[in-house]
């Protein structure tokens, strides 16, 4: 890999690979891989994402929104695409693109019949959410004779799946919560499928669901942050690759007398002698105001430059007082040595904000296993 001359998000796909074939590898033969590529491929390049997880045998893919799909459909994607939090508005768009809703209240799931009829649909496919204790979106467990009723009245639908999404599967401490909702979801998966009549298939596991719960893998998981190089513990991390790395280049080093001032509203005065980069990427690429005023850091020839007063807008000032660099180097916001976890935690945040915030006017390079 080339050194960075301006900022970049590099994708590799040989990491994705890795990622994709070790949590298949906690699998039972049989069990299908659903890939999340919500959020832009979780801030990297869904359809880029999409496309090597296709070849290489994703059985579904999952988006948060109708127009994620599309997006996916536009670049080429025969996969099923399971839509996670559909909105009425989109029906029609989703029925173009065949893309498949989850439906999780009273108001989707007749919205939707009422949009299949208008399209003389028969036999769509959705899926059917339940609610078991996350408290967003899903049918309670009292819902199961409302939802017959109103699949006995039309053929307009064929429900491929039921699923529900777990709270805490990553938190030990929460494990009697996790055991409960995954029995939850047991019972009222097995009570519709008594009064439907086939056998959907079953899916409840996200990523640590996958790593922690081998008893709820069921039919299908569904794995998102695992899949981009995270495990939601340092165990699992250190068997995980991650595919994104966030890199830019010095612009310009400043030299500072004690009392000057850097950046934005004065926020940093120099108490004595400070050497200052400044970096090309700011709150508009991503790297949000949090990370300003020394709560994040960036890394430099293998050492941690911690940023100086206010986040710009198209820019950051780091301080390199005690770092050997000079004006075209190299600077690594993330990568597989400092990873997402360690800059988001620092500045007391998560992985998956950092990583979905990266703005479409960072270049992607991406960086093919071939």
């Amino acid at each position: 890999m080339s050194k960075a001359t301006e900022t970049i998000l590099e994708i590799n796909l040989a990491h994705l690979t890795h990622n994709y074939n070790y949590l298949k590898s906690k699998l039972k033969p049989g069990v299908k891989i659903l890939s999340v590529v919500k959020a832009s491929g979780y801030g990297s390049d869904a359809s880029v994402i999409a496309k090597h997880l296709e070849k290489i045998g994703t059985d579904y893919f999952a988006v948060a929104y109708a127009s994620e799909g599309v997006i996916l459909r536009e670049a080429g994607i025969k996969t099923p695409i399971l839509v996670l939090h559909p909105q009425p508005v989109n029906f029609q768009k989703i029925v173009e693109y065949q893309l498949e809703p989850s439906l999780y209240s009273s108001r989707t799931l007749k919205a939707f019949i009422t949009t299949l009829a208008a399209n003389n649909q028969k036999d769509y496919p959705v899926h059917i959410k339940f609610n078991s204790g996350l408290n967003r979106i899903g049918f309670g467990e009292n819902d199961i004779d409302h939802i017959i009723d109103q699949l006995s009245k039309t053929d307009t639908v064929n429900v491929v799946s039921l699923l529900s999404h777990l709270a805490a599967s990553e938190d030990h401490t929460e494990r009697e919560f996790t055991i409960a909702q995954i029995n939850m979801f047991k019972k009222t998966a097995e009570n519709l499928i008594n009064t439907l009549g086939y056998t959907p298939i079953l899916h409840q596991s996200n990523t640590s669901g996958i790593l922690n719960y081998p008893e709820a893998h069921f039919d299908m998981v569904r794995t998102g942050i695992g899949l981009y190089g995270y495990g939601n513990e340092a165990k699992y991390d250190t068997q995980l690759k991650p595919v994104a790395s966030l890199k830019s280049v010095i612009s310009q080093i400043h030299s500072l007398e004690p009392g000057a001032s850097l950046g934005y509203n004065r926020a940093f005065i120099a108490s004595s002698y400070t050497k200052t980069a400044t970096i090309p990427i700011g709150h508009a690429d991503g790297i949000s105001r949090q990370y300003g005023n020394q709560k994040g850091f960036v890394t430099i020839n293998n050492k941690r430059a911690y940023i100086l007063g206010n986040v710009c807008m198209d820019m950051i000032m780091v301080d390199i007082t005690d770092i050997d660099c000079h004006e075209g180097d190299e600077v690594i916001i993330f990568d597989a040595e400092s990873n997402a976890v360690k800059v988001a935690e620092h500045s007391g945040t998560i992985s998956y904000e950092l990583l979905t915030a990266i703005s479409p006017r960072v270049k992607r390079l991406v960086i093919d296993d071939n």
